[in-house]
């Protein structure tokens, strides 16, 4: 196993988090063990965040210990492996939407200790404001399918994100408009997140998702 950013491994062109309780799997992927350390593997196909290090991310802001914002976590896919890094000391906390897929995310939960399911409407985030108190949000990450994504992920950055915390945001194109071009949509919605973001890097994510823009962000 090779270490490829903290918490990340690769090995045989394939990606792995260290599962945080061993011999559980979240969604049907393969445990591996090397060394006595059990894996899982972290499908691209599957995650954004995974496909991002596949196209070439520079940088994962994760560490042992992060507290994370996730909005839109949804069944708790991407989170499970953000939560294998963050390990015990950190928390995500994870918003979404939907009562259906909340119900599945509880049952992540139910072994993983570090992720706080938050049914709330991410373009709200001071209806979940309290919940968050008096931790320091080290990565604010989003992955919604709303037309004004970028404007949910500055509202959130502004109650809950420091001078110079790192954002991470999969910008869905068909979601914002399916008539107005990728392109388009993706340099509209990277201006307003200009407002109140560095743009670090940003990547296509095909062949693993078609018109998404991954954006690696810093805070202004």
């Amino acid at each position: 196993m090779k270490e490829l950013f903290k918490g990340v491994f690769g090995r045989d062109d394939r990606i792995f988090t260290k599962n945080l309780v061993p011999g559980k799997k979240v969604y049907g992927e393969r445990l591996l063990k090397s060394e006595g350390v059990e894996y899982r593997e972290w499908i691209p196909f599957r995650s954004k965040l995974c496909a991002a290090i596949k196209n070439g991310l520079m940088q994962v802001p994760l560490k042992e210990g992060s507290n994370v914002l996730y909005l839109g976590i949804a069944e708790g896919t991407t989170a499970s492996h953000i939560s294998d890094i963050t390990g015990k000391e950190g928390i995500i906390f994870g918003v979404d939407i939907s009562e259906k897929t909340m119900t599945r995310l509880l049952k992540v939960c139910e072994d993983r200790e570090n992720i706080l399911p938050l049914l709330a409407d991410a373009g709200r985030p001071e209806e979940y404001a309290e919940h968050l108190k008096g931790y320091e949000i080290g990565l604010l990450y989003q992955d919604v399918s709303q037309k004004n994504q970028a404007e949910i992920f500055n509202k959130n950055a502004e109650l809950f994100l420091p001078r110079g915390g790192a954002g991470m945001i999969s910008i869905k194109s068909q979601s914002v408009s399916s008539t107005v071009p990728a392109t388009k949509v993706f340099a509209e919605q990277k201006k307003i997140l200009e407002e109140k973001f560095k743009i670090v890097q940003e990547i296509n994510l095909k062949p693993f998702e078609k018109d998404h823009l991954f954006c690696l962000l810093e805070k202004k």
